[in-house]
């Protein structure tokens, strides 16, 4: 669906955050970035949003850009509106009907599982709450590459292992292509299908790790092994 190749990125103040970033990434498939704290994984998915632009390489997308869905570090939600009116602001940007957009609101969230707090806002939601309430407005607009920024970063872990469930659900479900920025060794090792390893700042590709299949839960023998594997290489990138 996507291929990065040779990136850049330099920032105003003199910040090299990525050089000669490549990967490729299929349609439908789950990948992760990982890397130490601030390597440019988040410039990275901002680039692949169009949020920014490269200062040398280029972002090719096989069938032209397609609908992106982008789910932040932080919910950010608009404290004076309900959830419903959240999740709807980007079919309201695409001037859908108001009658659609509702409806496809409350479907969303019914998806993440917040039937019944469609009137509810922001300051009446958890962490979590607040959190699906983001992915459903990501998935509001039906997006086919969905990108997500440490999500679940500030979550506590029965809340951030659920919201993981979920996103499997959801990616299996939609058939989406998933860009996920993580730093959790753990949280990559069972979500993803392929995780690569981001050295330090200048950021690129360390390592492409492929996962095996029979991650069947967060403590099978796979998951285990694939956790020593990313660690290792996650290791090596930090030891250089």
């Amino acid at each position: 669906m996507i291929t990065l190749k040779g990136i850049a990125k330099r920032f105003a103040n003199g910040t090299e955050a990525l050089r000669d970033l490549s990967f490729s990434i299929a349609e439908g498939e789950f990948v992760s970035l990982l890397g130490p704290s601030g390597c440019g994984k988040s410039t990275a998915l901002r680039l692949v949003a169009g949020l920014l632009e490269p200062d040398a390489g280029h972002t090719h997308f096989a069938r032209g850009r397609p609908e992106i869905g982008f789910v932040f570090q932080e919910p950010t939600l608009m404290p004076w509106a309900n959830a419903l009116t959240n999740v709807r602001l980007p079919l309201d940007l695409k001037h859908l009907a108001r009658s659609d957009g509702n409806a496809r609101a409350a479907s969303a969230l019914k998806r993440v599982g917040l039937t019944g707090f469609e009137h509810a806002y922001p300051r009446e939601l958890s962490g979590g709450m607040k959190m699906r309430v983001s992915l459903a407005r990501a998935l509001a607009a039906q997006p086919k590459l969905l990108l997500l920024d440490e999500p679940f970063a500030a979550l506590d872990e029965i809340t951030r292992n659920a919201l993981g469930d979920d996103l499997l659900r959801l990616w299996k479900e939609d058939g989406l292509t998933v860009l996920f920025v993580t730093h959790s060794v753990s949280e990559s090792s069972f979500l993803s299908q392929r995780v690569l390893v981001m050295t330090l700042r200048p950021g690129r590709i360390a390592e492409d790790i492929a996962l095996p299949f029979g991650r069947s839960n967060r403590l099978s023998s796979a998951t285990i092994e694939a956790q020593r594997e990313i660690s290792n290489a996650l290791n090596t990138v930090i030891a250089a």
